[in-house]
């Protein structure tokens, strides 16, 4: 564990809550984000982290620095994964793409929230039972298979259980509402199709923190370590989205090179928790090698996307089917015009909305 002093911690608590509010005061009219508006605040996501690394390695030293970095660019790699998923579900509810940023929004809380959880309760059962690194290397093993199989692409917004869930709660219109959740109908309250987006979105962050909290484990048990380098590699996942929307289905090789990356960290915490556990004899693979392996796959997946194209007829990463002729029969939502919705075009022409009712 390494000596953080706590003003450090202050500084992270306080660049993080900033970070948020400035980017919701630029966002608090909905509106289509271009890519150069995302490549800009992409930058500035990435500048951040990249300052904060520096003030980590200035601080607290040069082993938690390449730890940070380490981190960073793995929870990075990562959540370009999660994009696909992203794409997946705004196609599936047919999302304005004016509405995408408050609804990744509320996504990056969320996740901010459920990475704490996790990462503390991964933490502190890692620091009483080593043991259980084995157990965190099954799942990236497993997660890896999962990739390279393409088993993952059965993924059903739809009928994901946070969206079963939400209309057992409350009734879900067929129709947007502009940025509203909530609408009242008949003199009842009901949710929008916006909701049931956000539902699916936070269901997904609890399912990425499956894979993500054993992998940052194995490059640091330090909770200052994990904690940071996921949150500032969280919100830049939002710019990153808007910035690579249109080319996603360009890095068709970039599946492999996150199954390769699992698949290498769970083999680190192995050893590492064999080195604990079994015998002292046993090697590790130190944080700097890991930066570059990590960063050495991540540019081999994106160089082979971009100079090979992907064969004839293949499905893009994160494919999968549409919903339903019925969009309520599927919980979804279908809804505004083709032009503004995001994702491939309904198998219907799109049914004209009515003037949204007022918010309560």
């Amino acid at each position: 564990m390494h000596s953080v002093p706590l003003w450090l911690w202050t500084v992270f608590g306080v660049t993080v809550l900033v970070s948020l509010a400035v980017d919701l005061l630029a966002h608090r009219h909905s509106h289509v984000i271009g890519f150069r508006e995302a490549a800009a605040w992409s930058a500035v996501w990435a500048g951040l982290a990249v300052v904060f690394g520096a003030v980590v390695f200035l601080v607290v030293g040069t082993t938690a620095g390449v730890e940070y970095t380490t981190a960073w660019l793995l929870e990075k790699s990562l959540s370009v994964d999660n994009l696909f998923v992203f794409a997946l579900i705004f196609g599936y509810f047919r999302v304005p793409r004016a509405y995408q940023h408050r609804v990744l929004f509320l996504g990056v809380l969320g996740a901010l929230v459920f990475r704490g959880v996790f990462l503390a309760a991964g933490v502190a059962v890692v620091s009483r039972f080593t043991a259980v690194l084995f157990g965190f290397a099954a799942v990236l093993f497993y997660s890896a298979y999962k990739i390279l199989r393409e088993e993952d692409d059965s993924f059903d917004p739809g009928k994901s259980i946070a969206v079963r869930l939400l209309r057992k709660v409350v009734p879900v219109r067929d129709e947007y509402a502009g940025t509203h959740f909530f609408v009242r109908e008949a003199g009842k309250r009901v949710a929008t199709p916006l909701l049931a987006v956000v539902a699916a979105i936070e269901a997904a962050d609890i399912v990425f923190a499956v894979d993500s909290v054993p992998a940052v484990l194995a490059v640091s048990n330090d909770a200052f370590i994990v904690y940071t380098s996921n949150a500032f590699a969280i919100l830049g996942l939002r710019a990153l989205y808007f910035m690579l929307a249109g080319l996603l289905d360009r890095f068709h090789h970039l599946g492999k090179g996150l199954a390769l990356i699992l698949a290498f960290i769970g083999v680190k915490l192995v050893l590492q928790a064999s080195h604990k556990t079994i015998s002292s004899a046993v090697p590790e693979i130190p944080s700097l090698l890991s930066l570059a392996v990590i960063a050495a796959v991540l540019a081999v997946s994106v160089g082979l996307s971009l100079l090979l194209p992907p064969p004839p007829g293949a499905a893009p990463p994160g494919h999968a089917e549409g919903p339903p002729e019925s969009a309520s029969a599927a919980g979804s939502a279908s809804a505004g015009s083709a032009s503004h919705a995001s994702g491939p075009d309904p198998p219907a022409g799109p049914r004209r909305r009515p003037e949204p009712p007022h918010d309560t």
